[in-house]
């Protein structure tokens, strides 16, 4: 990765669900353009997401239906409405509480006005030529066709499919035809998806601000991308997982965390040239500027779980052909810009080398290592904290009372410090000698855990559902970042 210049050196983490829109969650409406100005007016030049594909189990971002297609969630009925796809007058989303996402109410009400769009955009759909083209990127028909199936068996995993609803995208026999109306409804948010962000992520770079998206390292089973690819990955005859992701008993959970993604067959990947990384990285550098790969320890060994085991207590340490793929990748994809996610405990030293070969640049979590100064260094990211920690506030909360005296002590905090450790906190990480420090913005407004995003190893509500409610009083609370 190439050294990040000086004014682009902090950066601001917010998901997109999380900002204000009268949508029910945040989307690429013209809340998503104040934020930019906000981030810009502030010196910030990274605008770190979480991953924007369609949302899966416990609306995870971390579990998605396509590492390629966009969740239809975060598509601006408010532009489609500029477009001439919406008529005006239509209905603001009435939330029971601002602050939170209640994912199925979202869905089911904007589902009303997206198909009202996409009659209107259908009846002149075969004379845009943009659009026929977008239809033919080599995943597009196919998911459309994966989510109509999907619905067509109440969304189950399509590893329950009928066998011939299941083999469509091996042998294309199953008739199609009765699911054409849903097919073309898809197909329709999965372009506007794609123009809306193309036209948010323009507008960023061209105020200088660089957008980083994040990859999860595994899959989920129940996507197309398993089903497309199933001899990349280590399943049974029905189907099902052989062996599933996770991470043995660590910090977050005594039990480990056993995620149920399929663990990749690496032996069959390294035959193709590694295919399937090499499309998915490249779609990836296409949408976003940097990107952040989670679990990037898994290219040097991963965690294999056998899929019996109900926790991810029983597994075993398999090392990964780590070499092997990013020689092929900085070959197909030489600008790639890459950010690892190098947390957590029991690393091995060659995980470090791996990434010291390519010039990866790793990550800290100042919330852990402030009392250390453990691992700081040059070409690496600092965070207060991650989507996955508490928030700073509540996290200095939690702490035992010699614990607190000793954030006191090391962020020089005399008095009642409640109010004040996020922004030491933050301080802190911004004069380290880290190359680009990633503040959370509910640190920088210095909320509780209630806006916490997500408890590892958990699943479902509260989960994803923190949002800000609204701008008033955000940029007061910016003004001395």
């Amino acid at each position: 990765m190439k050294k990040t210049p000086a004014k682009q050196s902090v950066g601001v983490l917010m998901p997109v669900a999380s900002l204000p829109s009268r949508e029910g969650c945040g989307c690429f409406g013209s809340d998503a353009y104040r934020f930019v100005d906000l981030l810009c007016d502030l010196g910030v030049g990274i605008w770190q997401l979480l991953p924007l594909n369609p949302l899966g189990c416990g609306n995870s971002p971390y579990q998605p239906f396509s590492s390629m297609a966009g969740e239809e969630l975060y598509i601006s009925l408010e532009l489609l409405e500029r477009q001439g796809l919406l008529p005006s007058g239509w209905e603001p989303f009435e939330a029971k509480e601002a602050d939170r996402i209640d994912y199925e109410a979202v869905k089911a009400y904007k589902e009303k006005y997206l198909k009202r769009a996409a009659q209107v955009f259908c009846r002149s759909a075969a004379e845009n030529k943009e659009y026929q083209a977008f239809c033919d990127l080599p995943w597009v028909k196919p998911y459309a066709v994966f989510m109509a199936l999907k619905k067509q068996n109440g969304l189950r995993p399509w590893n329950e499919w009928p066998k011939e609803q299941q083999n469509w995208i091996l042998d294309g026999q199953y008739e199609l035809s009765h699911l054409k109306p849903e097919i073309d409804y898809t197909l329709f948010t999965q372009f506007i998806f794609r123009k809306q962000w193309q036209s948010l992520k323009a507008y960023m770079n061209r105020k200088g601000l660089l957008v980083m998206g994040d990859i999860p390292f595994y899959v989920g089973i129940d996507s197309l991308d398993v089903w497309s690819a199933r001899e990349d990955f280590l399943l049974d005859t029905d189907g099902r997982p052989s062996f599933i992701a996770g991470v043995p008993p660590d910090y977050f959970n005594a039990e480990g965390q056993r995620w149920g993604n399929p663990i990749y067959n690496w032996e069959r990947m390294e035959k193709t040239g590694f295919a399937f990384w090499i499309n998915r990285l490249q779609y990836n550098a296409e949408m976003f500027d940097i990107l952040r790969i989670d679990h990037f320890r898994a290219f040097d060994t991963y965690w294999k779980i056998p899929a019996s085991c109900p926790t991810a207590m029983v597994g075993n340490w398999i090392e990964a052909p780590g070499y092997a793929l990013f020689d092929e990748v900085f070959k197909k994809i030489p600008n790639l810009r890459i950010i690892a996610e190098d947390l957590g405990g029991d690393l091995r030293p060659e995980l470090k080398t791996l990434m010291e070969h390519y010039g990866i640049p790793g990550m800290n979590v100042a919330q852990f290592t402030v009392l250390s100064n453990e691992g700081l260094r040059r070409n690496q990211l600092i965070y207060t904290g991650t989507h996955d920690n508490q928030t700073t506030r509540g996290f200095y909360r939690d702490l035992s009372k010699g614990e607190q005296k000793r954030y006191r002590k090391k962020l020089s905090l005399y008095g009642e410090v409640h109010e004040a450790v996020s922004r030491k906190l933050i301080r802190y990480v911004l004069g380290s000698v880290c190359d680009i420090a990633i503040i959370p913005l509910s640190d920088i407004l210095n909320l509780d855990d209630r806006a916490r995003l997500n408890h590892p190893g958990t699943v479902g509500s509260p989960n994803w559902e923190w949002r800000l409610k609204c701008w008033q009083g955000v940029k007061k609370r910016t003004d001395w970042f």
